[in-house]
């Protein structure tokens, strides 16, 4: 039976004219037309016979496999743990002893859903207990005249560590390091450094809203940030379509919660103490692979360092809390995960939904391994980078009487299911609807300007849409929620010019437009003529990918004209697999190709450019 995009194919037009505000076009436009040349035909085609049910095979291919399970193979082997579980019985074996062990009776072990139901008495291919390469030594004098150097202190030589002999200029040298006066609460050490040869900005938040409106799936929220007294960096501006990289930190009552899990004393956890690494980039970002000594606090190795709620759990950290978990059952229950026995329970353990590192440690609270050795195995906390939504060549707005250069972001918020608050944030989008908050709650408490900020850095990378973006070629923007936001700031640049009214189009894909249509009326004076926006949960419930069906016409004739271009901007699954089908119907049905050769065609695209897709 036909698919919907290829029934939609079967509607779409051709030789539709514009009729533009100024100038005329021969191009299609967003408008559908009921007198196409080819409509009579398409309409009087037979529909293909529906086959009888029989038995089949449902899954013949990577497509097939994506559609049933949702995620592509690739998703599915980097969630594998490579043991082989899903090839081993998990029945009991003949000759081996079981024993049923008491399970933590908590509500944050039960959130694990870990299907135990008795344990070899001997365990073999025990995961070996991890090597530590961070070490918290002793306490550091806070003073200091100067700023910390970048990427930190002092690099040792390969016996440095292990040679009592050295422990007395080590001694000597120590005296001299103190901690960098630096706000961390507004911007991480210097050490961390993402992108040399400057330290991450605090800029300042010139304002924020909320997109979205209540009874939307997704809270988005709207950013305004101040970046006037941003850096020089030899030429390297911010620029149409480009992206922002930011330093979003751990919530401070996670990383609260995880040092009080640990033990970890309140008195200490904000002093300066001497960090010695043996090798690898940690705690910088994209550092050289080498050990270090630097001078630092605990909370800023956990806020700014460490990731404590994106990945999933590893056997090396399960080791090491089975090491140290003083409850004999929570430690073989620990052990049991880290075994060839209890394979198959870490696999569905691991490749189910991402736990925290809190939730771990409340679900076995006798288990309290040191801190060092904790971020020894902990995944690195990296930046996220923001599609500018804006020109930013161009907003600049006046306040307390000094002239403020602005970009703009837009933030979707990603929620995660939480055993104890029903759902948390994600490290990023978190952050910036704790920091969005903050500043409104001091706006209404009468603060004309609150002191909020976004910790960001600027070229190192770009959105790849932003290189594409110079041209003057016919173009079409495809993108559903926050992923339309890189588009804005490109349609009011070429909208100001009226001769380009008739050059560039928008698809944007949402759910409902009251509640999560964003930038609606923010896009340019021509926004009614250049802008279609598709609802999936009102009216006919229609996707982006259908629309582009229906827009057969309009796409061909873009990708087919000189130096057009078509845009696609979003989430991969869903949105951007939908798509790029759509856009091989299109090729198939108006340049009369093959399924494969379609698809070539598009792939050629790529390659010149023409066609850009950047999903996530």
């Amino acid at each position: 039976m036909a698919s919907r995009v290829e029934q939609l194919l079967a509607k779409a037009t051709s030789d539709c004219i514009p009729e533009e505000p100024r100038s005329p076009s021969v191009a299609p436009s967003l408008t559908y037309s009921e007198d196409s040349e080819d409509q009579d035909e398409l309409q009087h085609r037979e529909p293909p016979r529906r086959r009888r049910a029989s038995t089949r095979l449902i899954a013949q291919s990577a497509a097939d496999i994506q559609r049933i399970t949702g995620e592509s193979t690739q998703q599915l082997i980097n969630r594998c743990c490579g043991g082989g579980c899903c090839m081993n019985s998990q029945k009991k074996k003949q000759g081996i002893e079981y024993e049923r062990v008491p399970l933590p009776d908590n509500d944050a072990f039960r959130s694990l859903n870990l299907k135990i139901d008795e344990i070899p008495t001997v365990l073999t291919s025990i995961t070996d207990l991890p090597e530590q390469t961070a070490f918290l030594e002793k306490p550091i004098r806070r003073v200091s005249t100067t700023p910390s150097p970048t990427d930190s202190g002092i690099s040792l030589g390969n016996d440095a560590n292990t040679n009592p002999d050295n422990s007395v200029t080590l001694e000597k040298s120590f005296e001299n390091m103190a901690l960098e006066e630096l706000d961390t609460s507004i911007q991480p050490p210097s050490f961390v450094q993402p992108h040399p040869p400057y330290h991450v900005f605090p800029a300042k938040i010139h304002n924020t809203r909320e997109l979205t409106r209540p009874g939307a799936e997704k809270r988005t929220f709207h950013f305004d940030i101040d970046v006037t007294d941003y850096p020089d960096e030899g030429g390297l501006d911010f620029k149409v379509g480009g992206a922002i990289g930011v330093s979003a930190p751990n919530d401070t009552a996670a990383v609260d919660d995880v040092l009080d899990l640990l033990s970890v004393p309140r008195f200490i956890r904000d002093k300066p103490v001497l960090l010695r690494t043996a090798r690898g980039r940690w705690p910088t970002v994209w550092g050289d692979d080498k050990a270090r000594e630097l001078v630092t606090t605990r909370r800023d190795l956990l806020t700014w360092c460490s990731d404590i709620q994106s990945y999933p759990p590893t056997k090396p950290l399960l080791r090491i809390l089975a090491e140290h978990a003083n409850d004999p059952n929570e430690k073989k229950i620990l052990m049991f995960l880290c075994s060839g026995e209890g394979q198959g329970v870490f696999c569905d353990f691991r490749t189910g939904p991402h736990m925290s590192l809190s939730q771990l440690l409340n679900a076995f609270p006798s288990a309290k391994p040191p801190l060092d050795l904790l971020l020894s195995v902990l995944q690195q906390l990296m930046p996220r980078f923001y599609s500018l939504s804006n020109d930013p060549h161009e907003s600049f707005e006046v306040r307390d009487g000094k002239q403020h250069r602005l970009v703009e972001i837009a933030v979707s918020v990603h929620d995660t299911a939480d055993w104890r608050q029903g759902c948390r944030t994600g490290v990023g989008s978190g952050f910036f609807e704790r920091q969005a908050r903050k500043y409104m709650a001091l706006q209404r408490s009468g603060d004309k300007a609150p002191q909020v900020h976004i910790p960001m850095f600027k070229g190192l990378m770009a959105n790849p849409l932003a290189k594409q973006f110079v041209t003057d070629g016919p173009m079409l923007l495809i993108g559903a929620g926050v992923g339309i936001a890189p588009f804005r700031g490109f349609v009011q640049r070429r909208l100001k010019s009226a001769n380009c009214a008739n050059k560039v189009w928008v698809l944007q894909g949402v759910r409902d437009s009251l509640v999560d249509e964003l930038y609606s009326g923010e896009w340019g004076v021509h926004e009614d003529e250049v802008k279609r926006v598709v609802q999936s949960r009102r009216g006919e419930g229609q996707y982006v990918q259908e629309e582009v069906a229906n827009q057969a016409d309009l796409v061909w004739y873009i990708i087919n004209s000189v130096d057009g271009r078509v845009f696609v901007c979003g989430s991969s699954k869903g949105m951007g697999e939908g798509v790029e089908e759509a856009l091989i119907k299109v090729a198939m049905a108006k340049g009369n190709l093959e399924h494969d050769e379609a698809k070539n065609f598009w792939d050629l695209k790529k390659e010149v450019g023409q066609y850009i897709a950047e999903t996530w």
